[in-house]
């Protein structure tokens, strides 16, 4: 007989689970005791269980496997948990958070902290289970593992009352009942359709999303590439989806003014597109024509058959596992289907293209000017940064572009909100990717709004020794809804700006290394001497407040007509 916070502990140990980030509460204290024994597992106490769950979702998103992480209360501690959950969901992240409830004999009294938290978590969630028994705890824990990670990934939520923790039980552990399934098979018939289709093409692209990084499967899309001598884009956030210095790379797509120029330019202009592990959502197309020109032939390839010409219409739709079918396209191409190869001559003006926007964008500028642009920042951050760092971006009008103006090499490299969008996501994204990858250099970007949402975070990262580096850029406002209010509101600005500390200061008081910039030269140099030091750090720097951008003009299409020059309001 054991606890049944001992069995847990035990399922999650048969799970290969080695870290968890929770918040400890007096829900899940017999949990918490039984992991006191788990020398296997390294606990990341977060001050924040919404910022915890951004962690394990980075975390997942870097090693493949489900991020775990405990909301130790009932009640406010489970409800924290909701926009780090649906962050995740729309991210297709797998995690397995578990939760606590008040006890079994006040369930349904509106007892102490107790809410509705299946229903609370039902929309933002690919499954919440609600735990009926103490016995059944590290079964259901290993069926959490398997569902957050198995086919379309999502985050799963356990439920569990707290004096369950506390029985004791008569349980064999099992290990997992099956291994990650591999989707896919593609037969032959219809791997030469598809050939036949990119070789009668004038000008064919491959599209890239986040589903060949989660099957880690670049090296394949690679390899298919190559044969078919095929420039590759990269679905929105997801830059990274081969090394950015392979000469097939454009970009990644994205309507203007976000997203590469040069991918813009091969999607609009293609007849076919290969999409692999893209669902041609949002951020990449606005659900438009600027990127995904009306007449191309598109193959869609996605694990998910719901997202199979759901927002556009598809001339193939192939359900499966993207990077499988291109290592089966890439068998079925012989010699004499390279000899008939006839965008050669294209490929060539594209990636001239690409040399002069990079070779542009590459200039680090000694004499700009102060406060700094965006392009300078970027430029300083790109001189310095190893080839195999971590990015994890927040959202927000310049780490819009920073999503564009960085360069990633080693995949998974960049972490982003993605669909959701998340404002506060970035820096404690660097933290939970730091964790999973230790021997990698890790930076996070984030304005001062986003980082201010999770500054307490700091502390976590000094306690649990967490080396990830989070640059603050700092304009002073709420950056994209700033230039809303000049480009649609007539400059009659409300609301948008920020007073922020030094948070290098900040960082300093909580035992972090701190640096602050604000002249040209100066990021580079602070940036070098962080990644050196493999420390908790905090770099702030000032931005130029006027350099911000509108993005959703879609949204704001009736203002367009009836906007007039800027007359600015005095603060």
């Amino acid at each position: 007989m054991i606890s049944a916070g001992k069995a847990a502990v035990e399922a999650l140990q048969a799970a290969g689970v080695d870290r968890i980030f929770g918040l400890m509460g007096s829900s899940v204290l017999d949990l918490y005791d039984a992991l006191y024994d788990a020398k296997s597992i390294r606990h990341i106490g977060v001050r924040d269980e919404r910022a915890g769950t951004h962690m394990a979702d980075a975390y997942a998103r870097i090693t493949g496997r489900p991020g775990v992480m405990i909301a130790g209360q009932s009640g406010p501690g489970a409800t924290n948990l909701v926009t780090g959950l649906a962050q995740a969901s729309l991210a297709y992240s797998p995690l397995v958070v578990i939760a606590g409830l008040p006890m079994t004999q006040h369930m349904g009294m509106d007892s102490f902290q107790e809410i509705d938290q299946h229903t609370l978590f039902l929309p933002v969630t690919k499954k919440v289970i609600d735990v009926p028994t103490a016995r059944r705890i590290p079964e259901l824990i290993l069926e959490a593992m398997r569902i957050a990670n198995t086919g379309r990934r999502g985050p799963v939520l356990l439920n569990v009352a707290r004096d369950l923790f506390a029985e004791q039980i008569d349980v064999v552990i099992k290990p997992p009942r099956a291994a990650p399934l591999k989707a896919g098979f593609v037969d032959a018939t219809t791997a030469n359709e598809v050939k036949q289709i990119l070789l009668s093409a004038r000008s064919p692209a491959l599209l890239v999303g986040g589903g060949v990084k989660w099957e880690r499967g670049h090296e394949r899309v690679l390899r298919l590439a190559e044969k078919l001598e095929l420039p590759i884009a990269a679905s929105s956030g997801h830059g990274d989806v081969v090394p950015n210095d392979h000469p097939l790379y454009r970009g990644y797509a994205g309507p203007a003014p976000y997203g590469n120029p040069v991918a813009r330019e091969l999607l609009h202009e293609a007849d076919v597109i290969l999409a692999l592990g893209t669902r041609l959502g949002f951020n990449t197309t606005l659900y438009g024509h600027d990127v995904v020109p009306k007449g191309a032939k598109i193959i869609q390839v996605e694990l998910d058959a719901g997202a199979i010409g759901k927002y556009y219409p598809v001339h193939m739709g192939i359900v499966g596992d993207a990077t499988a079918f291109a290592a089966c396209l890439c068998d079925a191409i012989a010699e004499k289907d390279i000899r008939a190869i006839t965008w050669r001559a294209r490929n060539e003006e594209l990636a001239r293209k690409w040399q002069a926007l990079w070779d542009e964008r590459s200039r680090v500028d000694p004499h700009a000017a102060s406060p700094l642009q965006p392009d300078q920042i970027f430029r300083e951050v790109n001189s310095v940064m190893p080839r195999n760092a971590i990015v994890a971006l927040d959202s927000g009008t310049l780490c819009r572009q920073a999503a564009d103006l960085l360069r990633y090499y080693e995949p998974p490299a960049l972490l982003t909100p993605l669909d959701f969008a998340l404002v506060g996501f970035g820096y404690a994204a660097g933290l939970g990717a730091k964790v999973a990858a230790p021997n990698r250099p890790v930076v996070s970007m984030a304005g001062d709004g986003g980082f201010g949402m999770t500054v307490i975070e700091i502390c976590t990262a000094v306690q649990s020794g967490i080396g990830s580096i989070g640059i603050v850029l700092d304009n002073g406002c709420w950056g994209a809804e700033k230039a809303y209010q000049r480009d649609f509101y007539n400059g009659r600005y409300i609301a948008e700006s920020i007073v922020s500390p030094r948070y290098d200061d900040v960082a300093r008081s909580c035992g972090a290394d701190g640096y602050f910039v604000s002249r040209p030269g100066e990021l580079a140099d602070a940036f070098g001497q962080a990644i050196k030091a493999d420390k908790p750090a905090v770099i702030h720097v000032k931005v130029d407040p006027d350099a911000i951008v509108s993005s959703r003009k879609d949204a704001l299409k009736h203002r367009v007509t009836s906007a007039q020059p800027s007359t600015t309001k005095t603060k």
